[in-house]
């Protein structure tokens, strides 16, 4: 038996119970910008600073990069459940356009975490953020925004994991959504903008 198409005025109902929920506004204050050079030449005596300096630049200290390389460099997106008979990988290195033609599985009602992994290749990144908005026949129905942190250079790649979600559940949340994920900082950069599709079924393999 087909699945019942959700009417816009229930979409509607959906989005405003997501909205609805307690949310936790991101109070976030843009730290004082300071350049690899001026990190690498503060108070060597001073521990604190000292492990200011170790939490940005690691134990690699200043790494060259390849020159042509962007900054910021989003490598994969990760969806992860308990549930789930393995992990859903994005590798968000090559053609995009793609992930909109393949949607990922989600069974309703689970726990799931996004995991983003990146690397920064030249300079110290400040305010680093994760947002996205969620879409079904075009009308908005929930969003997540998530302060990354602030990252210096390093030759592994960071990573980054959202806080615990729950997929939507019942028969009108079941269907197709549009993904709209962006990833920028305090200087309003947008190092990755990408879309891809989620599907709330009512199994894994349905």
């Amino acid at each position: 038996m087909a699945e019942q198409e959700p009417t816009p005025e229930q979409l509607q109902e959906l989005a405003a119970a997501a909205n609805s929920e307690v949310e936790n506004p991101l109070n976030y204050k843009a730290p004082a910008v300071k350049s690899l050079q001026e990190i690498q030449e503060l108070d060597q005596d001073d521990e604190s600073l000292r492990k200011y300096k170790q939490t940005l630049l690691g134990n690699d200290g200043v790494v060259v990069a390849d020159p042509s390389a962007p900054n910021v460099q989003v490598m994969r997106m990760t969806l992860m459940s308990e549930d789930a008979p393995h992990p859903l990988v994005l590798d968000l290195t090559g053609d995009l356009s793609k992930f909109k033609k393949n949607p990922f599985v989600l069974k309703e009602g689970v726990d799931y975490k996004i995991r983003i992994n990146f690397k920064v290749n030249k300079d110290i990144v400040s305010g680093l953020k994760y947002t996205h908005q969620l879409f079904r026949k075009g009308i908005k129905v929930d969003n997540l925004d998530c302060m990354v942190g602030s990252y210096g250079p390093k030759k592994d790649e960071h990573e980054f994991t959202t806080p615990v979600d729950e997929a939507p559940k019942g028969m009108l949340a079941r269907g197709t959504y549009t993904v709209k994920s962006k990833f920028t900082d305090d200087d309003k950069h947008d190092h990755l903008s990408w879309e891809w599709c989620l599907a709330i079924k009512k199994d894994w393999t349905e």
